[in-house]
């Protein structure tokens, strides 16, 4: 029996499988439904769908911290702080949504933990980790016991400038472990050992949110399949779920992290180290940019409103997916998104009881798409698409052919919108980059998006919905570890030391996942003296010695002057500032090998059927992508049909089949064409 490994993405709307071979690199690729009411359900069924084989390890990335995040689906929290700091979240970042434009307007959302559930308990450090007062036991055994007398069992913990000595965070999680027993505790010395008290607070909050569902979760899961299994981290790495339960916020951009690095391999091996991608599924669409090979990362991210400063692959999220819903604002203006129909019910031609139109039901309106899905396993009502389209057409008084349009139209414009944001405003120029796009739904816009972003051209991977689930099999294990330093003077010898217990730290995770020789790659943030924010830059290995520091100073003049277009090297009125040291503990994996196309490609001729473009096309040629060997080219207007995906190839472009399989969209006539065509 073949042995494999198993990458599993869970998405709003579909879960999706891929396994590869370890001996021949074959790989193998399903898609399920996802099941919302209990994710696990679809995962199994998914594993189920691949037949017989010899599982070595599985890889999972996972919504269910995402999801409850974005939903807002956070019971009642605790929250423990220093004396004297009870409305730390209360007080937040002066920083308003949207600019200060909208200052008059912008409410302040509810806290994550109401300001009658936060209780302080007295002791004092400062900012070197001394202690100024005592922890008090005594305090922190009421607050203990008032939790419990609540009935509130998830509790987070931060006590000031416990990022330079964690001892009264530690002993207060003695207390609530004696006092409160069945209480679910994060303290921010493990979750998020970096200054910026907030932020900090925040982020443990999260953390301590999220734990008992996914505790619950991956219990569930490990107790079904019978076996260890590891879970997608937001930083580009995986860790074994054991693990993962204990600092689960570092799997809230779990599938979406997984999609960039897939992306990411896919895109170098054919040539083009650095892109965008666009993984585009049922719910919403993530964007993310790749620079030599390597996804953009920030500490700087959040999810839905709450600020989360754990390491992430730099990804930008809206509600663009193929369920978005079409809908008409107060004003009579047509709407799309960011709600989403999801799994369950559905769009309208799902036939589940969906009540609303959505992107996918316009595609289906429009003929972009097949009456069907997963090669005929979800048959879609047609009737019922066209019903809907029809209905919001009279309200917008329009034709339903421009309301079906107008909704992929203010689709493409929301996925733009994200890429800009990415892009322009970090300044990168959009039209230096192809855009890699994936997804059930990522490649049905590409088109579009070409003219909208001036884009050079749009690469669609082999089995471009299975594109997250491969980057599942792509990725090292990894943990990132941060200490806050502060100091306009670097002693290298205490840097030095800090960067020694980080590595230690490090190591000794991966030796509990089973790795005996681990990579690490250390990296500093620093800044102007007197900035409010740092810029990361990458720091050497070896002794950290006079050249040590002087490389790295060099490379944060380099990077700041890329961000901002200036920078102060030999100006001695800007002193550099180094603010946090950090380690990443990586631990290598085999990648699988990505082939050049190769085998017998028969001979077939495209069916057609009625597709609109710019204006109805009664015989549009329909391809079979398995069909089209490396060097094919097909002009628009045709349409590309796979297994789990679709690729309208629009008129006035074409696309050619590359030497490893990837459809690469671009405008205008293909080059022989248009060479024939000039003689």
């Amino acid at each position: 029996m073949r042995s494999v490994r198993i990458g599993v993405d869970t998405g709003g709307t579909f879960t999706d499988v891929v396994a590869v071979d370890e001996r021949t690199g074959e790989v193998v690729t399903t898609k399920t439904p996802s099941t919302p009411a209990n994710p696990a359900d679809g995962f199994i069924t998914g594993i189920e769908k691949l037949g017989e084989f010899d599982v070595s390890s599985i890889v999972h990335g996972t919504t269910v911290a995402t999801n409850q995040l974005l939903e807002d689906r956070i019971s009642e929290l605790g929250f423990i702080t220093t004396e004297g700091f009870e409305y730390v979240l209360e007080i937040a970042r002066q920083s308003v949504p949207d600019g200060y434009g909208n200052s008059y307007f912008w409410v302040k959302p509810p806290r994550i933990v109401p300001v009658h559930l936060v209780k302080t308990v007295g002791g004092r450090l400062d900012h070197l980790g001394e202690e100024v007062r005592p922890f008090s036991e005594e305090q922190a055994a009421e607050a203990a016991r008032w939790f419990r007398s609540k009935g509130i069992t998830a509790i987070g913990v931060c006590f000031l400038h416990s990022y330079a000595n964690p001892e009264h965070e530690r002993r207060m999680r003695e207390v609530l472990e004696r006092e409160h027993p069945e209480a679910v505790v994060s303290i921010s010395s493990d979750v998020l050992r970096e200054y910026r008290e907030y932020e900090r607070s925040v982020t443990t909050l999260v953390d301590a949110a999220v734990k008992p569902a996914m505790r619950r979760y991956i219990a569930n899961l490990a107790d079904r399949l019978g076996m260890p299994f590891s879970v997608m981290k937001s930083n580009g790495g995986i860790l074994s779920a054991r693990e993962v339960v204990n600092q689960p916020i570092t799997t809230v951009l779990s599938g979406p992290a997984a999609g960039a690095l897939g992306a990411a391999l896919i895109a170098s091996t054919a040539g083009h180290p650095s892109v965008i991608t666009l993984d585009g599924g049922g719910t919403s669409t993530d964007v993310a940019v790749v620079i030599d090979g390597e996804p953009s990362t920030t500490t700087e991210g959040s999810i839905g409103r709450y600020p989360c400063k754990i390491p992430m692959i730099d990804i930008v999220t809206v509600g663009a997916g193929g369920g978005s819903v079409a809908w008409i604002s107060p004003e009579g203006t047509l709407k799309v998104g960011p709600r989403s129909a999801g799994a369950d019910p559905g769009p309208l031609c799902y036939g589940r009881g969906g009540a609303e139109v959505t992107v996918t039901d316009a595609h289906v309106y429009l003929g972009r798409i097949p009456p069907h899905l997963l090669g005929g396993e979800i048959p879609l009502d047609v009737a019922a698409a066209r019903a809907g389209i029809e209905d919001l057409a009279d309200k917008l008084g329009l034709s339903p052919e421009r309301t079906a349009t107008g909704i992929l139209e203010i689709s493409a414009f929301n996925q733009s919108n994200a890429i800009r944001r990415l892009t322009v405003k970090r300044g990168l120029d959009v039209r230096d980059f192809p855009l890699v796009t994936f997804g059930g739904s990522g490649p049905l816009l590409a088109c579009r998006l070409i003219d909208i972003l001036g884009l050079p051209a749009v690469l669609v991977p082999p089995g471009p919905g299975n594109v997250s689930a491969f980057g599942l099999l792509t990725v090292d294990v990894k943990n990132d570890y941060v200490r806050t330093h502060v100091t306009r003077s670097l002693d290298l010898e205490a840097a030095a030391r800090i960067f020694g217990e980080l590595e230690s730290t490090a190591a000794e995770a991966l030796d509990r996942e089973g790795f005996d020789d681990p990579v690490h790659a250390r990296s500093a943030d620093l800044r102007y003296y007197g900035q409010a924010y740092e810029v990361r830059v990458p720091a050497p290995p070896g002794e950290v010695d006079e050249g040590w520091r002087a490389e790295v100073t060099a490379r944060f003049h380099d990077a700041h002057e890329k961000l901002y277009g200036y920078a102060y090297r030999d100006d001695p009125r800007h002193t550099v500032e180094w603010v946090n040291l950090r380690v990443s503990g990586i631990g290598p994996i085999t990648r699988p090998a990505i082939r050049r196309l190769e085998g017998d490609f028969p001979e077939r001729e495209p069916h057609t059927r009625a597709v609109h473009f710019d204006h109805p096309t009664p015989e549009t040629p329909i391809h079979q992508r398995a069909a089209l060997a490396p060097g094919a080219v097909v002009e628009g207007p045709a349409v590309i049909e796979e297994y789990g995906s679709t690729i309208p190839v629009h008129p006035g472009f074409h696309a050619e089949v590359d030497p490893f399989g990837n459809l690469v969209v671009r405008p205008g006539k293909p080059e022989r064409a248009a060479d024939e065509e000039g003689e």
